[in-house]
């Protein structure tokens, strides 16, 4: 027997997608909100991490304490998570512990935002900030991010800015969940051993009385063109620097999507063309490709992390990379390596209603449905040497692409 979806919309406007998944003895359950970092007006930059906190500092009917030690007397393995573009609160359980944990999320997402545990929070994420400012690869990720986007929204970090958490008003907090978190904003998703008209009941009791807000969020700012030349950001306080070469790719849930996967494995991760060809050779710690994609866009970077007196040698050998993938493709044993594990992964995904419910969640955002894990293998199963080809024709990663360096040298100069 095959895992299935139903799903269920209640009045409210409240969307409820259930995938029954009858060999496993677990159930998973996560509320999906369509609000992250990406909806946010310049003075709100980092509220929607700020209320993923507070949205677990109690509500009207239980302390944070009370919030805690329910977790714990599920068993639930559980917690929450902001992007650009969403956030999400889940528990996984033991099948027969599904409705108590769906429950226990639905009262979280209506909480009741006390003023002291405001400002004990506003603390903890100004430390939160100050620690990232340590770590090397999120200063590269929000360099890149800046650098790509500018002022878009997307640009901005998902922590927020110092500047805005210290000014951050209560009352802009507790607007935002008005505004964002309404019934129509949030999906509710269950995955594992449990009857779909169980959940819908149960997600009827417990949020059936939800204000269903707008449903939408803000229209869309258009994203600006990739950038063309240099951008280097110093940071002489590290001691790697970072060198990376972007181009334009495709956005979230194209019809490429696994075919971008699989050139990222090929190019970057074990027994791929940068591990062998730029890192065993000692001209860097990592190198490699990833993906960086939205709803609206997406944009393939060549990436080279090692020594600064390096970065000429790891952007030729970057150059060279691409340049001999593009001029003569992969061979058919690496591309099947790659479909290998990928088949793996999307298989060992598939089997956990918590790793299925992430599956579920892209799916959603991505797409607007969700995929069976046949579906999703079929796409890995349809990468070949041929479409990676095409898509290298259509996206190319040969010409001058975006040059950014991080790090403490001033290079190039």
């Amino acid at each position: 027997m095959t895992s299935c979806f139903v799903e269920h919309r209640l009045p409210s406007g409240l969307r409820v997608v259930c995938e029954v998944m009858p060999r496993v003895r677990s159930a998973a359950v996560a509320f999906y909100v369509r609000t992250g970092a990406r909806h946010e007006a310049p003075h709100e930059h980092g509220v929607s991490h700020f209320l993923e906190h507070m949205c677990f500092k109690g509500t009207p009917r239980r302390s944070w304490h009370d919030i805690n030690v329910r977790f714990d007397e599920l068993g639930s393995i559980y917690n929450a998570f902001t992007g650009k573009e969403h956030t999400v609160y889940y528990g996984w359980v033991p099948a027969p512990r599904l409705e108590p944990q769906l429950e226990l999320l639905a009262d979280m997402l209506r909480p009741s935002l006390p003023v002291a545990d405001f400002e004990t929070e506003r603390n903890v994420i100004l430390e939160e900030i100050a620690m990232s400012d340590d770590d090397f690869e999120r200063q590269v990720s929000n360099f890149v991010h800046r650098t790509l986007f500018d002022s878009h929204p997307l640009g901005h970090e998902i922590l927020g800015e110092k500047e805005t958490i210290a000014a951050l008003p209560h009352e802009v907090l507790r607007d935002y969940h008005r505004r964002r978190y309404g019934a129509a904003s949030v999906t509710l998703l269950a995955a594992g051993a449990l009857e779909p008209e169980a959940v819908f009941a149960a997600a009827g009791r417990y949020c059936g009385h939800w204000d269903r807000g707008n449903g939408a969020p803000p229209a869309a700012v258009p994203v600006p063109p990739l950038p063309t030349g240099m951008r280097k950001y110093r940071l002489e306080r590290f001691k790697q620097h970072t060198v990376a070469l972007v181009y334009p790719s495709v956005p979230q849930g194209h019809a490429e999507e696994e075919t971008v996967e699989a050139l990222t494995a090929l190019l970057g991760g074990p027994n791929s063309r940068c591990y062998w060809n730029i890192v065993q050779k000692g001209i860097c710690t990592h190198a490699g490709a990833t993906w960086i994609a939205y709803a609206d866009c997406g944009y393939l970077a060549l990436y080279a992390d090692g020594e600064p007196d390096r970065c000429e040698a790891m952007l030729a050998a970057l150059r060279e990379q691409a340049e001999e993938v593009t001029r003569a493709g992969f061979r058919e044993d690496e591309v099947q390596r790659v479909r290998n594990r990928r088949r793996t992964q999307v298989a060992l995904e598939s089997e956990s209603p918590r790793t299925r419910l992430m599956q579920l969640i892209d799916d959603l955002e991505s797409r607007g449905y969700p995929r069976t894990p046949a579906a999703r293998l079929a796409a890995v199963e349809a990468v070949s040497r041929e479409t990676l080809a095409a898509y290298l024709a259509r996206y190319p990663i040969t010409g001058p692409g975006l040059l950014l360096s991080c790090g403490p040298r001033d290079w190039p100069n």
